[in-house]
C-alpha cells in the first residue's frame, strides 16, 4: 500500500494548495482518506517513527534559530504563563457546562479530567506557526519572535507534563546534562570541520537525534526536550543558519508523516465532529486573550494581532498530551479523535486568517490602537533615521557590502535597516549606522521618521515579496528618489521594474560579473593598457 499512501498524500496536498491553503491540511485529509480504506496507524509503524523524527527535528530547528534571551522577556514567559492559566480557567467551566447540557463525550468527566482537557486545548501549534512564518518570511520579525517564544514556553510546559506523565523519576545521570555547556568548545570545533556538504547534514542529524533525543531519553527525560536544548546550544555558531537550511527538507518530509498519523487515528462520529466544531468556535477567545495580554506588555496593536493570529489554533502538542492521557486511561479514547478533528478544523480557519492578517489589521486599526499602552515596548517604538542620503533595507552580506562600498565612494549619511537584532548589534560594533526594523511590516513605515534628503534606496532583503512590499510603501509615502533592488529570478526582476524600481540586479549574474572584475583588477591589472598599446602600434604600422 506504500504507493497508494504516497499518491493519496501528494494528491491531497496539491488539491489543498490550489485553493490557497497550506499543504499540511491536505496531509491531514489524506490521513482520514487512508483510514477509510482500512489503513490505520498500527499497520504503519515506520510512519509513526518518521512522525516522531519530524517533531524532533522541528524542535531542533527551532533551537538553532532561538535566542535564549528572548524567553526571558516578560511578553514571552509571563504572557505564555498567564495565557495558560486564563485558558484553563476558561475551558474548565466551558467543558463542564457542555457536559451539563448533555454532550455525551463530557458527561461524567471528573474535574481532574476536565483540567487535563483544558491543558491540552490551551496550546497553540508550533508546526503551523513555524510553517506560516517561514512561508511569509517573518520568522525574525518582532511578532514572529514573540510568537515563537510563546510557543517554545508552551512546548516546555508540554514536555514537562509528558516527562512527569511517564511516571518514572529521571535518572541521577540526568544531572550530568548540566555539564553540556562545558562541551560546547569541542562541539563547535567539530561543527567547524564538517564543511558544507553531506557531512554537515549528518552532523546535524547526529546532534539532534543522538546527543539530543537519545541522550535525554537514556536518562529518563523527553527526547524532544533534548533536541530543543542541543539546538539552542548550537544556535550561537556562525553555521547554525546553514545547518537549519540543510535539514529543512528532512524536517518537512518527516512532518508530512506526522500529519498523516493524526488522520490515521480514526474517523470521528457526527457528534465528535460537532463537539470539535464547538471547540473551534471558541478559538477567537484564545486569540483575543493573546491580543489583550500582548498589548498590556506594551507591544503595538499590529505586532500583538499578528502574533495572536499565528497562535490562533489548537496544537499537535495538545494532541500528544491527549494521546498520553488516553493511553494511560486518564481520558476516554475518543478524545484523541476529537482533538485531532478540532486541530484540523482550526488549521483550516487559521490558514486564510493568517494570509489576510495585514488587511484585517488595516480595517481594525482604529479600534485596535485603543488597546495600546504608553510608553511603547522598546523594540516597537518610533524609528529615528537622522538625515540619510542612502537607505539600505536588509543588512545581510549583500546589504553590508553595499553599505561599505557607498561609504568608500560617496559623501553623505548612510542608514541600514535590519530586522534581526543580533545583526543590528554586530553592525553597530563595526561602526555602521543601522537601526532595527522590519521593512515588510506596514507599521515600520508609519514609525519611520521623514528623511528629506534621501536620494537612493537599496532593497537588499532576501525575499522578493518583502522588496516588492517596500516599493509599494515608498510609493505610498511619495518618495521621488531612485530605487535599486536585488533579485534571484528573472520574473522577479520584471515585476519590480513594472512597479518603478530603476535598477534591478540578479545576484547570480552580478556575482559572475563581479568575479571577473575582481580577477581582472587583481591578476591582469595592465591588460587594458597592453591592449591599448597594441592597438596604437597597429594604427602606426
Amino acid at each position: 500500500m506504500e504507493p497508494a499512501i504516497l499518491i493519496t498524500t501528494l494528491a491531497c496536498g496539491m488539491l489543498v494548495s490550489r485553493v490557497g491553503l497550506p499543504p499540511l491540511i491536505g496531509y491531514l485529509v489524506a490521513g482520514f482518506v487512508l483510514f477509510l480504506f482500512g489503513i490505520d496507524e498500527s499497520s504503519l509503524p515506520l510512519l509513526e517513527q518518521l512522525a516522531e523524527l519530524g517533531v524532533t527535528l522541528l524542535l531542533f530547528a527551532i533551537g538553532l534559530k532561538l535566542n535564549i534571551r528572548s524567553l526571558f522577556k516578560a511578553e514571552v514567559w509571563a504572557g505564555s504563563s498567564l495565557h495558560l492559566m486564563a485558558s484553563m480557567l476558561f475551558f474548565i467551566p466551558l467543558l463542564k457546562l457542555l457536559g451539563m447540557l448533555g454532550l455525551e463525550q463530557l458527561t461524567g468527566l471528573e474535574l481532574n479530567q476536565l483540567a487535563l482537557l483544558a491543558f491540552a486545548l490551551s496550546f497553540s501549534s508550533t508546526i503551523f506557526a513555524v510553517k506560516v512564518l517561514e512561508d511569509k518570511g517573518d520568522m525574525q520579525s518582532l511578532y514572529g519572535r514573540v510568537a515563537i517564544g510563546i510557543l517554545i514556553m508552551q512546548d516546555i510546559f508540554a514536555v514537562a507534563f509528558l516527562t512527569i506523565s511517564k511516571g518514572d523519576v529521571p535518572s541521577v545521570w540526568a544531572l550530568a546534562l548540566l555539564l553540556l555547556p562545558l562541551a560546547k568548545p569541542l562541539i563547535y570545533r567539530a561543527f567547524d570541520r564538517v564543511g558544507h556538504g553531506e557531512l554537515l547534514v549528518l552532523f546535524g542529524l547526529v546532534m539532534a537525534l543522538v546527543f539530543g533525543a537519545w541522550l535525554f531519553e537514556a536518562v529518563g527525560l523527553k527526547p524532544d526536550l533534548g533536541a530543543l536544548i542541543i539546538g539552542i546550544l548550537l544556535a550561537g555558531h556562525a553555521k547554525s543558519s546553514e545547518l537549519a537550511k540543510s535539514l529543512f527538507y528532512f524536517k518537512e518530509l518527516f512532518l508530512v508523516a506526522f500529519f498523516l498519523t493524526v488522520g490515521l487515528n480514526g474517523l470521528p462520529s457526527f457528534s465528535d465532529i460537532g463537539l470539535a466544531t464547538l471547540l473551534v468556535l471558541v478559538v477567537p477567545v484564545k486569540v483575543a486573550l493573546f491580543l489583550y495580554l500582548l498589548t498590556h506588555f506594551k507591544l503595538r496593536s499590529r505586532t500583538s494581532l499578528m502574533a495572536s493570529f499565528s497562535l490562533g489554533n489548537y496544537s499537535e502538542f495538545g494532541l500528544i498530551v491527549a494521546a498520553v492521557a488516553t493511553s494511560k486511561g486518564w481520558l476516554p479514547a475518543q478524545w484523541m479523535v476529537i482533538i485531532a478533528v478540532a486541530l484540523s478544523i482550526s488549521f483550516l480557519f487559521a490558514a486564510p486568517l493568517n494570509a489576510s492578517s495585514s488587511r484585517l489589521y488595516q480595517k481594525l486599526q482604529g479600534r485596535l490602537k485603543k488597546l495600546e499602552k504608553f510608553p511603547p515596548h522598546p523594540e516597537d517604538r518610533q524609528i529615528p533615521v537622522g538625515n540619510p542620503r542612502f537607505l539600505i533595507l536588509g543588512m545581510g552580506r549583500i546589504g553590508s557590502g553595499a553599505y561599505d562600498e557607498l561609504k568608500s565612494k560617496f559623501d553623505g549619511e548612510i542608514l541600514g535597516v535590519e530586522h534581526k537584532q543580533d545583526l543590528v548589534d554586530y553592525h553597530k560594533e563595526h561602526g555602521r549606522h543601522v537601526v532595527q526594523g522590519d521593512a515588510s511590516d506596514t507599521d515600520f513605515w508609519e514609525k519611520l521618521e521623514y528623511a528629506p534628503n534621501l536620494e537612493l534606496v537599496l532593497l537588499a532583503m532576501p525575499h522578493h515579496i518583502g522588496n516588492q512590499f517596500a516599493v509599494e510603501q515608498l510609493h505610498r509615502l511619495n518618495y521621488k528618489g531612485k530605487m535599486s533592488a536585488i533579485v534571484r529570478y528573472a520574473e522577479d526582476a520584471q515585476s519590480l521594474r513594472e512597479t518603478g524600481v530603476h535598477c534591478v540586479y540578479n545576484i547570480y549574474e552580478a556575482a559572475g560579473a563581479g568575479f571577473v572584475d575582481h580577477v581582472v583588477n587583481d591578476l591582469l591589472p595592465d591588460s587594458h593598457v597592453a591592449r591599448s598599446n597594441a592597438e596604437e602600434m597597429r594604427k602606426r604600422g
